[in-house]
């Protein structure tokens, strides 16, 4: 009885020590917040927007598959929309393609966050997918602006691709718009034409961006650019998505 009873006391001391080595080790990874639209119409075409698969997904395994932990916040929370053209056949790449069978990964976009609750405090970066949808909610939601400006004020690396540097429209640090003299990039005027919509969004983002200050560059169209400049990344297009994560990543591994 001695025997069983040392062998079950061992059994329960390991099963502790484990329990607390993971939970240690849980509290040291890093932690990002992906936010995403719930704007779900182009405009008064009639036809619906969100945001864009490719953009979510491709990020999301890049960080998630290096063991970052991942949060994901809407302004209105709940299932956010996801722009029907990404879902297109043509769009397809090998990460939404993992996504549309990822059963786990697509019950929680039905439960994201909302916006207005979530703390900068509780994470170590901010990444923000595209899509059409930002340019009507993101870009002028008070709590995205104030949460991007506290990311960035307490040194933590920002993100965005495509779209969503239009969500920095409004965003200042220190009575400055944030990308006043910072390189930047993001869907392009010519970009914005070839898809027809440059009359129908209610603005251009090149044209935004630099008319708060920023230094504006592009690559080709279509092609994956990158910029990075300090804290804040931003990423050209659908394309770019994986380049913007990894130079995030880069950013988050750098920092103790």
């Amino acid at each position: 009885m001695k025997k069983v009873a040392l062998l079950a006391l061992i059994v329960l001391t390991v099963g502790c020590f484990t329990a607390t080595a993971q939970k240690i080790n849980k509290n040291k990874m890093k932690k990002v917040l992906f936010v995403l639209t719930s704007h779900d119409k182009l405009g008064d075409t009639g036809e619906k927007t969100g945001f864009w698969t490719e953009e979510f997904a491709a990020p999301y395994y890049e960080l998630a598959d290096k063991g970052i932990l991942i949060d994901i916040a809407t302004p209105l929370g709940g299932q956010p929309p996801i722009d029907p053209k990404s879902e297109d056949p043509s769009s397809a790449t090998e990460d939404t393609k993992r996504f549309d069978k990822d059963t786990e990964l697509l019950a929680k976009l039905k439960n994201t966050h909302k916006l207005a609750d979530v703390k900068e405090a509780d994470y170590d970066a901010v990444f923000y997918p595209g899509g059409h949808g930002p340019l009507w909610d993101l870009a002028t939601d008070k709590n995205s602006s104030e949460l991007i400006a506290s990311f960035y004020s307490n040194n933590k690396p920002v993100a965005f691709v495509c779209h969503s540097p239009a969500v920095l429209k409004n965003v200042k640090v220190n009575g400055e718009y944030l990308v006043k003299g910072k390189k930047v990039t993001g869907f392009s005027n010519t970009e914005e034409e070839a898809v027809g919509l440059t009359k129908v969004v209610p603005f251009l983002l090149e044209d935004a961006l630099k008319a708060n200050g920023a230094t504006y560059s592009k690559g080709a169209d279509w092609n994956p650019y990158a910029v990075e400049d300090g804290l804040l990344i931003t990423g050209q297009n659908p394309a770019s998505s994986k380049l913007v994560a990894e130079k995030l990543l880069q950013q988050l591994n750098a920092k103790k």
